[in-house]
């Protein structure tokens, strides 16, 4: 016999995109989802940088809203394991509204590790 049990709980879960009853609640206590989040820093970063980043490589919560990292090639080489990325960190308030961004650190994308 079905109950249905398993279909009670579908309005309560979280689209992909932040929306639904806990995406919707976020929202009107002014606060932006985690993909909003990075969603939002990727597009921000590509207005002042003319370029599109290519990765959200970390994302964190602090109490001002949030800080997101970003890998955006600068320079693209021949062959590929040349091209110039860069690390950027952009800092979001709670509405997901950029609020300032730093360059990190730049390398080819040959190089592995943090340095």
């Amino acid at each position: 016999m079905a109950t249905g049990d398993g279909d009670k709980h579908d309005d309560a879960r979280p689209q992909e995109d932040g929306t639904g009853a806990r995406g919707a609640a976020a929202a009107r206590a002014g606060g932006v989802r985690p993909v909003q989040a990075a969603r939002a820093a990727a597009e921000q970063l590509a207005v002042l940088l003319g370029r599109t980043p290519d990765t959200v490589s970390a994302l964190s919560r602090h109490d001002g809203g949030w800080t997101a990292e970003l890998e955006v090639v600068e320079l693209v080489r021949v062959p590929d394991s040349t091209s110039v990325l860069a690390t950027y960190a952009v800092d979001l308030d709670e509405d997901g509204e950029l609020v300032g961004y730093r360059r990190l650190r730049r390398y080819t994308r040959g190089q592995v590790g943090r340095h």
